[in-house]
C-alpha cells in the first residue's frame, strides 16, 4: 500500500513534465498510478471476500505509539477500487476535455495525481491520525482544484468556501479522534473496535466532534451549500471529488466507525436526521436548476443525504444496502457528471434551455446518459435499483425513516428524468443544437461506468457476496442483495417511488412556481457570506478595541492574563514540591540579584544606549549562572550570543533617538517594573513545576554515552547540536537563512547580490604619509577615526577568525563547535566594520552573505544526504581513523562537515545583519546627504 502511494507521489510529481513535453495527452499515462491502485485492490479481493484483511505497518514515531499503518477490508477495499478506477477513467477523459492551451493544466494534472494518493491513503489508512492527515490532504489539493481558474472570482470563492468548512470540520474531527485514542491502545481503527469507551458526556462530545467532520466533508446539512458552489471547478474534478471520491470520505468514515459508535447516544438521531433533512432539501432544489451541472450538483447534495442515513444507522441490512448504494452513486454520478462535462464540450452550454435535439445529433452520448440517470431513478435492473430496494428492506422497521426515504427517491425520479428530459429531448421553440462530434476518449469512460452498472445490477448476487463481510461486523444479514426477492414491500415502495417521479415530473409546469417559492428559510451560501462578513465585522470591531497602536499595551495585557490565569491556577492548586534548594553556590544569589536590579534599573533607563547595556548585563550574567552551574559550553556561547546582540543593537540605535520620549511617566514605570517581577515569579513556579511534575527519567541522562558511542566526541552539547538531535538544528539553521532574507529585504533598496561597495582612493596630502592599517580606515572621517582601534584591529583580527576555527574543529571534545565558532567569527567581522566602515568590511568579506548562507546551508544538508546514500540513517555520524605521517593517528567524524555548514551559516548570518543594518545604512545616510545641497553627512549622521 505504501508503494501505490509514493507512486502517486512521484507521478505527481513529474506530472508537470509531463504535460510540458506533451501536453493533455500526458494525462493518459498519469492514469496509470490510479489504475495501479484499482489493479490492485482488484487483485486482493479473494483476501477480502470472506472477511479477511491487507495489513501494512511501518514504524513512525514509537515513542508516541505512532505507525504509518494500513488496513484494507471489505469497505476500504471497495473506495479503493472507485478512488483508482473512477479516477483511472477521469484522466483519460481529460486528456481530451482540456487543450493544448488550457491555462494551469501542468498544475491541474498534478494536484488531481495527488489528490487521488490523498484519498487512497485516507481509505486505507488503520491510524486515525494518519486518516486525520489524509483527511487534510484531500482538502487541500480538492481547494486547489476547486480552485482552478484562479481569474475567475467564483473559483476563487467556492475554493475558499469549500477549504473553510471542511477544514473546520476536520478540526472537530481530530479533537473526536484525540479523546477516542485515549481511551483505546493507540489510534488504531482495529484497536478501537475492542476498546472499552466511556459512556455518557465524555463518549457522546467525542462523537458529535467526528461526526461534525464527516458531515462537514460530505456536504450534510448544515454544511451543504459549499458542493454546489464547487461546481465552478472543472467538470472532470467535479466528476471525481464530487462523486467518487472526496465527498464519499465522509459517508466512509460514517460505514467505518458506525459498528464502534453507532450504539452512542447522539449518533443515531444526529445522522439520521440530518441525512434524511438533506435528502430532501437537496432533491427539492435539484428540481429547479437549469444548469446541468447544477442539478447534479444539488442531486449529489441529496444522494450524500442518503448515505448517510444508511451507512450511518448501524444495522447489518442498512449496512449492506448503504455499500451496495456507494458503490452505485459512484457510478452513475460520475458518469453524468462527464456526460455532461462532454455536452459542454461539444455544444458550448449547460444551460437545459437551450439544449435541444441532442439525442439525435450525438446519439451514443444520450444513451450512456439515459442509462446513468435511470441508474440513478432506482429503475430495474440496474445496480441503483437493487440498491434502492435494499434501502428501502432495511428500514421497513422504521416507518418514519422510510417515508423520507421514499419520499427523497420520490425526488431522486423527478430530477433524473428533468435531466435526461433536459438534456437530450426535442424541445420547441428551441432551436435544435449542432455538436460537434464527441471524441471517443470523452466518451468511453462515462460508457464504461454506465455499463459498468447495467453489469452489476444483473450480477447483485455476487455483489452482494462481497460486501457482507462488512454488514456482518454489525450482526448477521438476513437478506442478501439480489434483482428480484419477489413481490416484497420495498418493491412496491420502488414502484411508488418510480411512479410519484414520473407525476411529479409531468407536472412539472404547474408546479414549477411552487418549487420556485418554495425554498429554504436560509439560503445555505448566504448564509455562509453572513456568518462570515460577521466574522470580519467583529474581527473589526475587537481589534478596534485592542489593538491601538502601543506595543507595551500589547506585551503589557499578555502578561497580565499569563499572571492572573495560569498563575492563579497554580497558586490556587500549588504542585510544586517541598524542600526547593534557592541555590547551590552563594556566588548564584550574587548574580541572581545583579541580574534582577539590572532588569530594574533597565525599566527606568531614560536613554536608549543605557537601557541596552543594562538588558547586556543580565545576558552576561545568565552566562555567569551556566559557569557556576558546570556548563562552560552554554556560558560560552551566551557570552558570544550577548555580545552578537549588542553589536546589532548598536548599529540599530545609530537611527534611532538618542532618549526614549518623555512616556512612560513615572507611575507607569512602576507599573511595568510590578508587571515583570510578578511574570518572573510566574515563570519561575512554571519551571518548579514543570521539574517536580516529570514522572519518568529524563532521556538527556543517556547522552553522555549517545555522544561517545554513536557521535564519538565528548562534548554532549555539540554532539548533540551535530548529531542525536541534528534535525532541530537543522531546522534552526534553515530558520536562520530565512531570518537573514527577511532582514536584508527589509533594508535593501537593490539587490544584495550585486558589485560590492568599491573604495575610493584616500586623497594624497603633501609630506609624509601616515601608515594605513586597515584600508578602509582613511574613507572614514577624522572624527571617527581611531588609530589605536585601527591598529589592535589589524594585529588581533586574523588571530580571532584563528581562533573561531580552533573552536569549530575543537568543540566536538572540547567547549566549541560549529556556532560558537561562527559567532566568534562574526564578531571579528563587527570589529572590522566598526573599525573602518562599510567599505572595510568590503575588504575583509569579499563574498556574498548569500552566497555563505547558500554553501552553509547546502553543506549540512548535504551532509545527511551523503550518510543516507552511504546506507545509514539520515545524518548519522561515521568516524574515519587516519595516521598521518609526522602528525600520528587522527580521528575525523563526518559531524565536522555539519558543524561546519552551521559555522558558515552563522557567520553568513551576521554579515548579512551588518551589511544590511550596518553597510547598507550608512550608503542610505551618505545618499541622504548628497541631496541635502551637496553636504555629505558621516554615518553618524553628522556634518563635517
Amino acid at each position: 500500500m505504501l508503494v501505490l502511494l509514493i507512486l502517486h507521489l512521484v507521478a505527481a510529481l513529474v506530472a508537470p513534465l509531463l504535460v510540458r513535453w506533451w501536453g493533455p495527452r500526458a494525462c493518459y499515462p498519469l492514469a496509470l498510478a490510479p489504475a495501479a491502485a484499482f489493479g490492485w485492490a482488484l487483485a486482493r479481493t479473494p483476501a477480502v471476500r470472506d472477511g479477511g484483511a491487507v495489513v501494512e505497518t511501518y514504524p513512525w514515531v514509537p515513542q508516541l505509539r505512532l505507525e504509518l499503518a494500513f488496513r484494507m477490508t471489505t469497505l476500504s477495499w471497495l473506495m479503493t477500487l472507485l478512488v483508482g478506477g473512477v479516477g483511472a477513467l477521469v484522466l483519460v477523459y481529460s486528456a481530451r476535455y482540456f487543450s493544448a492551451r488550457s491555462v494551469g493544466l501542468a498544475r491541474f494534472a498534478a494536484v488531481l495525481v495527488a489528490f487521488a494518493g490523498a484519498m487512497l491513503g485516507l481509505v486505507l489508512s488503520d491510524d486515525l491520525l494518519l486518516l486525520y492527515v489524509c483527511w487534510e490532504l484531500t482538502t487541500i489539493f480538492s481547494y486547489l482544484l476547486i480552485g482552478h481558474s484562479t481569474e475567475r472570482r467564483p473559483s476563487r470563492w467556492a475554493a475558499a468556501q469549500a477549504l473553510m468548512v471542511t477544514t473546520l470540520g476536520g478540526l472537530a474531527m481530530l479533537v473526536g479522534f484525540l479523546m477516542l485514542g485515549r481511551h483505546a491502545d493507540g489510534y488504531r481503527w482495529s484497536a478501537l473496535t475492542a476498546a472499552d469507551l466511556p459512556h455518557g458526556g465524555y463518549l457522546a462530545t467525542a462523537v458529535l466532534l467526528v461526526l461534525a467532520g464527516a458531515l462537514t466533508k460530505s456536504a450534510v446539512l448544515p454544511f451543504s451549500s459549499w458542493l454546489p458552489a464547487a461546481m465552478a471547478a472543472p467538470t472532470p474534478v467535479s466528476a471525481y471529488l464530487h462523486a467518487a471520491a472526496m465527498v464519499k470520505a465522509g459517508v466512509y468514515l460514517l460505514g467505518l466507525l458506525a459498528p464502534v459508535l453507532a450504539a452512542a447516544g447522539p449518533w443515531r438521531p444526529v445522522v439520521v436526521t440530518a441525512g434524511l433533512l438533506t435528502m430532501l432539501a437537496g432533491g427539492w432544489a435539484a428540481l429547479r436548476q437549469t444548469d446541468l451541472k447544477l442539478l447534479l450538483a444539488y442531486g449529489t447534495v441529496s444522494q450524500l443525504g442518503l448515505l448517510t442515513v444508511v451507512l450511518g444507522a448501524g444495522t447489518p441490512q442498512a449496512a449492506l444496502a448503504g455499500t451496495a448504494m456507494l458503490f452505485a452513486h459512484a457510478l452513475f454520478k460520475a458518469a453524468l457528471f462527464l456526460v455532461v462535462g462532454a455536452i459542454d464540450h461539444t455544444t458550448g452550454t449547460r444551460d437545459l434551455r437551450e439544449l435541444s435535439g441532442l439525442r439525435r445529433h450525438a446519439p451514443l452520448l444520450a444513451t450512456v446518459g439515459t442509462l446513468a440517470a435511470a441508474s440513478m431513478a432506482g429503475v430495474p435492473p440496474l445496480v441503483g435499483f437493487v440498491a434502492k430496494e435494499a434501502v428501502f428492506a432495511a428500514f421497513t422497521d422504521h416507518p418514519l425513516v422510510l417515508a423520507g426515504l421514499v419520499a427523497g427517491t420520490v425526488l431522486t425520479v423527478a430530477y433524473s428524468a428533468r435531466f435526461v428530459w433536459g438534456a437530450f429531448a426535442d424541445r420547441p421553440p428551441v432551436a435544435p443544437v449542432e455538436p460537434d462530434p464527441v471524441p471517443a476518449a470523452m466518451l468511453g469512460p462515462p460508457a464504461l461506468l454506465a455499463v459498468a452498472g447495467l453489469v452489476v445490477g444483473l450480477l447483485a448476487g455476487p455483489l452482494g457476496g462481497l460486501l457482507r463481510p462488512y454488514a456482518e461486523l454489525l450482526g448477521p444479514v438476513d437478506e442478501s442483495l439480489a434483482l428480484w426477492h419477489g413481490p416484497t414491500a420495498a418493491l412496491g415502495l420502488s414502484a411508488l417511488a418510480l411512479g410519484g417521479g414520473a407525476v411529479l415530473f409531468a407536472l412539472r409546469g404547474p408546479l414549477a412556481p411552487v418549487v420556485e417559492r418554495v425554498r429554504a428559510p436560509v439560503d445555505g451560501a448566504r448564509g455562509y457570506e453572513w456568518l462570515t462578513h460577521q466574522f470580519d465585522r467583529l474581527a473589526i470591531e475587537v481589534t478596534s478595541v485592542t489593538q491601538r497602536g502601543s506595543l507595551p499595551q500589547y506585551l503589557g495585557t499578555i502578561l497580565i492574563i499569563l499572571v492572573v490565569v495560569p498563575g492563579g491556577a497554580m497558586l490556587a492548586v500549588r504542585p510544586w514540591r517541598q524542600g526547593i534548594a534557592l541555590w547551590d553556590n552563594p556566588l548564584q544569589l550574587v548574580v541572581g540579584l545583579v541580574i534582577a536590579v539590572a532588569a530594574l534599573v533597565a525599566v527606568g533607563a531614560r536613554r536608549r544606549l543605557t537601557a541596552m547595556l543594562l538588558v547586556g548585563i543580565t545576558g552576561y550574567g545568565i552566562a555567569m549562572l551556566f559557569v557556576l552551574h558546570g556548563a562552560p559550553d552554554l556560558a560560552l556561547t551566551q557570552f558570544l550570543v550577548e555580545s552578537a546582540t549588542i553589536a546589532v543593537f548598536v548599529l540599530v540605535l545609530r537611527r534611532l533617538p538618542e532618549r526614549f520620549s518623555a512616556r512612560p511617566l513615572r507611575r507607569s514605570r512602576w507599573v511595568r517594573r510590578s508587571i515583570g517581577v510578578a511574570v518572573g515569579v510566574v515563570l519561575g513556579g512554571f519551571s518548579l513545576v514543570a521539574a517536580g511534575a516529570r514522572t519518568a527519567p529524563p532521556i538527556s541522562l543517556a547522552f553522555p554515552d549517545l555522544a561517545v558511542a554513536a557521535g564519538y566526541g565528548r562534548n554532549v552539547v555539540n554532539v548533540t547540536l551535530v548529531d542525536i538531535r541534528a534535525w532541530d538544528t537543522m531546522g534552526e539553521i534553515s530558520v536562520l537563512v530565512v531570518a537573514a532574507t527577511g532582514v536584508a529585504s527589509l533594508i535593501f533598496e537593490r539587490s544584495r547580490t550585486g558589485p560590492r561597495p568599491r573604495r575610493p582612493e584616500a586623497p594624497r596630502h603633501p609630506g609624509p604619509q601616515r601608515p594605513v592599517w586597515l584600508r578602509g580606515g582613511p574613507t572614514l572621517r577624522e572624527h571617527r577615526r581611531s588609530i589605536v582601534f585601527e591598529v589592535v584591529t589589524r594585529l588581533l583580527f586574523h588571530t580571532i577568525v584563528l581562533f573561531s576555527l580552533f573552536l569549530l574543529f575543537s568543540g566536538h571534545n572540547a567547549p566549541g563547535g560549529g556556532f560558537s565558532g561562527g559567532l566568534v567569527a562574526s564578531l571579528a567581522l563587527v570589529v572590522r566594520y566598526l573599525a573602518g566602515g562599510r567599505y572595510e568590511l568590503a575588504e575583509a568579506a569579499p563574498v556574498s552573505a548569500g552566497t555563505i548562507l547558500g554553501a552553509g546551508l547546502a553543506v549540512s544538508v548535504g551532509t545527511g544526504v551523503a550518510a543516507l546514500v552511504a546506507g545509514r540513517s539520515v545524518l548519522e555520524s561515521v568516524k574515519v581513523d587516519l595516521v598521518l605521517p609526522g602528525v600520528g593517528d587522527l580521528h575525523v567524524v563526518s559531524s565536522l562537515l555539519f558543524d561546519i555548514g552551521v559555522y558558515l551559516v552563522v557567520v553568513g548570518l551576521m554579515l548579512d545583519i551588518l551589511r544590511s543594518l550596518g553597510a547598507e545604512i550608512d550608503r542610505h545616510i551618505e545618499a541622504a546627504g548628497k541631496r541635502e545641497g551637496g553636504l555629505v553627512v558621516d554615518p553618524e549622521g553628522k556634518r563635517p
